[in-house]
C-alpha cells in the first residue's frame, strides 16, 4: 500500500499505471478520515452531518434535546429484548454508531457483528443466520438498504426468511444531506412477497415494533424510524407485541379523517385541532402497517354507504387524507385507494 496522502509518492504510481499497464492494475492508497484535522481524525465517526462547530475544539454546537433519539430508543429497547432471547442478534454494515448497533454491541459483544461497508453481505448474513434459528437485526439507513435490495429480494423475500430490518434514516435527514434521504423503502419493501413493512409514529410506537420484530418469525419484517429525537411521548417499561396488519385510532371525530403512517402523526393531530376549530371533527388514524395493510380500519373511517353510492367523499361532507412520512406513493396510499 502506499500513502494516499502523499502526493509525491502518489503520482507517479498514478502515472506509471497510466503509461505503462497492460491489463486491470490495483493501487491500495490508504488514507485517514479527516485528515489535517485533529477532531475528525481522532473521532472519524462524528463527523458525518457535521453541524456548527468551534473550529480550535471541533465541538459541535447542538441543542440539548428534549427527548432521547430514535436511534437511541431502538438500540436501548433491542438490548432489553435480546436479554429475554439469546437469538437475537444485531448486525451493522460499518454504522454501529449511526444505527444504535454500538449501544447493543456494549451489552452483547458476542451477539453484534459489523461487515464493513458491505449492505450485501450484511443482508446475505443476516440471512444464513436466519436459517440456522437466530434472529437477525440488520440494521440499515433507507437509503444504503437499496445497495443490497437484490439480497433482500432473492436471499431473503422470497426464501420467507425471518430476518429483522430497522430502517434508520427514513424520510428527510437534515444535515445528513440529499444523497441520506429515506424516501423509497416503504415503496420498495412493500412489492415484495412474503414482508411486513411497519412505521413508527413516535418512539414508543418504536418500542413496539422492536418487540413486535423479535417475536415475529413467519417472515421478513422492517420498521422505519427518523434521523432526530423522538417527540417526549412517555415511553413503557418495554415495548407490546402489535397484532400484524392492525392500525390504531388515535383520535374519534365524524366529518374528516387523516390516515396517518410514521412520524407525520404530530403533524395530523395538530391539523385535526384547526379543523374541530372551524367545525370539522376529525378523526385521527397510525396504520402502523404499510404490508398487510388494515383494511378494516380504512372501512372504518370511510362510511361504506357513501362509498357504496359511488358519491365523492368531499361533497358528502366527509373526506379522507392520507399523510405518509416518505414520497407522496410510499407504498401506502396505493393500498388505500386499492381498497376504496
Amino acid at each position: 500500500p502506499i500513502d494516499g496522502h502523499d502526493l509525491s509518492t502518489l503520482v507517479p504510481v498514478l502515472k506509471n499505471v497510466r503509461d505503462n499497464a497492460k491489463g486491470p492494475v490495483l493501487i491500495h492508497a490508504v488514507t485517514r478520515k479527516g485528515k489535517g484535522y485533529a477532531p475528525a481524525e481522532n473521532s472519524a465517526d462524528k463527523y458525518h452531518g457535521v453541524s456548527k462547530f468551534d473550529v480550535v475544539t471541533g465541538a459541535q454546537a447542538k441543542s440539548k434535546p428534549n427527548a432521547p433519539s430514535y436511534t437511541r430508543v431502538f438500540g436501548q429497547s433491542l438490548v432489553q429484548e435480546a436479554q429475554h432471547d439469546d437469538r437475537i442478534v444485531g448486525i451493522t454494515a460499518a454504522m454501529p454508531s449511526g444505527t444504535g448497533i454500538d449501544i447493543f454491541g456494549e451489552s452483547f459483544p458476542e451477539r453484534t457483528f459489523d461487515v464493513g461497508i458491505a449492505e450485501q453481505h450484511a443482508v446475505t448474513f443476516a440471512a444464513g443466520m436466519a436459517t440456522e434459528g437466530m434472529k437477525p437485526f440488520c440494521a440499515i439507513y433507507s437509503t444504503f438498504l437499496q445497495r443490497a435490495y437484490d439480497q433482500v429480494v432473492h436471499d431473503v423475500a422470497i426464501q420467507k426468511l425471518p430476518v429483522r430490518f430497522p430502517i434508520d434514516r427514513a424520510g428527510f435527514v437534515g444535515a445528513d444531506g440529499p444523497t441520506h434521504a429515506g424516501s423509497f423503502d416503504t415503496t420498495y419493501l412493500a412489492t415484495l412477497p412474503n414482508f411486513v413493512v411497519m412505521a413508527a409514529a413516535d418512539e414508543a410506537e418504536l418500542k413496539h415494533m422492536v418487540r413486535t420484530a423479535a417475536a415475529y418469525d413467519d417472515g421478513p419484517i422492517s420498521f422505519r424510524y427518523p434521523r432526530g429525537e423522538g417527540v417526549g411521548v412517555e415511553l413503557p417499561e418495554r415495548g407490546e407485541i402489535l397484532e400484524i396488519g392492525k392500525g390504531r385510532v388515535v383520535r374519534e371525530g365524524s366529518r374528516v379523517a387523516i390516515l396517518s403512517f410514521g412520524t407525520r402523526l404530530q403533524e395530523s393531530l395538530a391539523a385535526a385541532d384547526e379543523l374541530d376549530a372551524h367545525g370539522l371533527p376529525t378523526t385521527v388514524a397510525d396504520a402502523r402497517f404499510a404490508k398487510p395493510l388494515d383494511t378494516a380500519l380504512i372501512d372504518r373511517l370511510v362510511p361504506v354507504a357513501q362509498r357504496g353510492k359511488g358519491q365523492s367523499l368531499i361533497a358528502a361532507g366527509s373526506a379522507i387524507f392520507l399523510i405518509a412520512c416518505g414520497n407522496l406513493l410510499a407504498g401506502l396510499p396505493p393500498g388505500v385507494w386499492d381498497t376504496l
